[in-house]
Parts: structure tokens; sequence; C-alpha cells
């Protein structure tokens, strides 16, 4: 609970007098107007999300609703203005993780050498540092994948779209090269359409796989600025490439990310894995619903899960449609379509 706010037991005392009633009280109103957000718009999605109603009179929040929703309510409010009262901003998105996290205990008393790229604050959350920003989990199953991103030499990252697989492996890259744990990172895809054939395509050789790369270039801008990101890759310390460049290399003291790997071959599969070198990180993301390769052909992301999910050191994370993070009827498409599969 924040420090400006009334504590849990004096919570409960006022909930037990009034029987579908809790407040909680802030101490410093230009915080509470941040916590509250223009038009009342962060009130109204825990409202939403919480299934409560949220009534502000003065610098005292009145919730209403069932006993355990009104309860979550107060403590996801105290936990945002703990973060205002850091400097920390509050956003749709931080809410919506707020909430999602449902309270957790502290991570572990030791992460290994990757421990300082993370920092550990109230509740044991996790922030992953970059030039740009930090980025916080926001579901379970993203805190746990973050963990196996520090802890183990190759992880995989498995779920359906829209569940930030690539986007925290990307942005633990980020980190990790910038604290000096990995000389470069190595970003790569499959190069496989999505169900059409879009022919041959002008250009040079950038040119022609530069659209199929662009997630990766998205994600990358989010984590470093635009004109560092371009000279890192320009010195060739940040590589984007398909996954058919990968063929002979050895990848040392490198962060590495291969997505979309369900678009893998078997054999492309064994033959990127076997790039591991020295001092490096593998993640590999994909989604097994989501296979583009030509009917028939086996994928490389299923024989991998197969061969080496018993391998120690080697993690899998899998993710659901809970744990969408895009706008909320992502999840439920997938939800659809996994009900008629």
């Amino acid at each position: 609970m924040a420090n400006g706010a009334l504590p849990p037991a004096e919570l409960a005392d006022k909930d037990a007098a009034s029987g579908t009633e809790s407040f909680v009280e802030f101490s410093d109103n230009r915080l509470l107007i941040d916590l509250c957000g223009e038009y009342d718009r962060n009130l109204a999605q825990i409202e939403q999300q919480l299934e409560v109603q949220i009534v502000r009179r003065g610098n005292r929040l009145t919730v209403m609703g069932e006993r355990l929703a009104r309860t979550r309510a107060i403590e996801v409010l105290g936990q945002l203005y703990a973060r205002l009262e850091d400097g920390r901003d509050v956003e749709p998105g931080i809410i919506d993780g707020e909430i999602r996290m449902g309270g957790s205990g502290p991570l572990p008393a030791a992460l290994g050498a990757a421990a300082e790229q993370m920092e550990l604050f109230q509740g044991g959350k996790v922030e992953i540092k970059t030039r740009k920003k930090l980025i916080e989990p926001r579901t379970e199953a993203q805190k746990a994948y973050v963990r196996s991103l520090f802890e183990n030499e190759l992880a995989f990252g498995i779920g359906p779209a829209g569940t930030g697989k690539t986007y925290l492996a990307v942005a633990a890259g980020v980190s990790m090269f910038i604290s000096g744990e990995v000389d470069r990172i190595v970003l790569s895809r499959p190069a496989v359409e999505a169900g059409e054939k879009l022919g041959y395509l002008p250009g040079d050789m950038k040119e022609k796989v530069d659209p199929y790369m662009q997630p990766l270039y998205d994600a990358l801008n989010d984590f470093l600025p635009g004109k560092q990101a371009a000279k890192l890759m320009e010195e060739k310390r940040i590589e984007i490439a398909p996954l058919a460049f990968m063929r002979g290399r050895t990848l040392s003291n490198a962060f590495v990310v291969l997505d979309e790997a369900q678009n893998a071959t078997a054999m492309q599969m064994k033959m990127f894995l076997t790039r591991l070198g020295e001092g490096s990180r593998m993640v590999i993301t994909g989604d097994r619903t989501q296979v583009d390769l030509p009917r028939g052909q086996t994928s490389g992301l299923a024989d991998a899960e197969r061969l080496l999910s018993n391998i120690p050191s080697i993690s899998f994370n899998y993710f659901t449609s809970a744990d969408v993070v895009r706008h909320p009827l992502v999840a439920k498409i997938i939800e659809a379509y996994e009900r008629d599969v």
C-alpha cells in the first residue's frame, strides 16, 4: 500500500462496518489527480476490469462492489499511487498489468550475473531496463518468461500472438547489451509469406527481406533511440537478418532471438540452435497455431519442443489467450479460434 494511503487493517475495519463499501484516502491531491487520470479514465479502467464502482470525494476514493473485487481495487489503487510517489507514470498498460498480476511473491535471492539487469521493487516485480523505457511484465506468465530469459542460456517462448514473447526477448537483449553482458544482438526470423504469394520483390537484398523483418525493427526502436540503433546496425553490433543467413556462423557473446520459429523447418531449427557460441544467450519464440510452412512440412518449433524439453538449462515458457496484452478483443478472437479447432 502506498505511503499516502490508509493501511490494510484500517481498510478492513471500514469494510466490515459498511458491508458493501471500502474507501482509501490519499494525502497528495496532485498525485491523486494523476492517479484518477484525465476525466477519471484510470478509475474507469479499474471499474471495468474489476467490476466495481469508484466514487471520488475530495482525497477519498470510495469503492463499491463485491468484497474481493473491492479489496483488489484498493490494492491496485495503492500500487499505482506508490508508482506516482516514485516519479513513475501511470498509463492503461501499467494499470492492466497491476490488475493482472494480482500480487506476487519475491523473486529468488540469486539470479546469477544477469540479476543486475533487473530492478526488483516492492511486490517482487521485475523491470527490464533499456535506453528508452522500463519494461514491466504484465502477467504471471510474462514474469516467469523474463526470469527464464535471464536465468537460462536457451529459452523458448511459445504461445499466441500479442503475448509479448518477442517484445520481452528483444527488451532483455537490449538490456544485456547496454550493460555489457553481451557484445551484440542478433535478431532473426524465417522469411516465410503468411499464406499469400507476393512474387518477386523489387530492390536489393536488404529491401527484399526488410518487410519480413519489420516487427523486429519495431521492437528494437521501442528500446533504443533511432540514431543509436541505426549506428549500431551499421557497425554490425545489432543484426536483423533472415534465418537463411545464419548457416555457417558461430554466434559468440551475443544475444540471439529467433522469432516466428513455427515457420522454421526442422533442419533450419537444428541449424539455428547449433549456432550458439560461448557467452551467448538464445531465445526462440513462436506460435504453434500459425504455421505457414507448406503442407506436410514439419515445424521446427514443434520438433525442438519434442526433442529438447527434458534437457536441463533449456527453459520452455507457455502463454495462453489470458496473457494477451494487446486490445482486449484480441484475446477474445484467439479464444474463438481455439474453440473452433
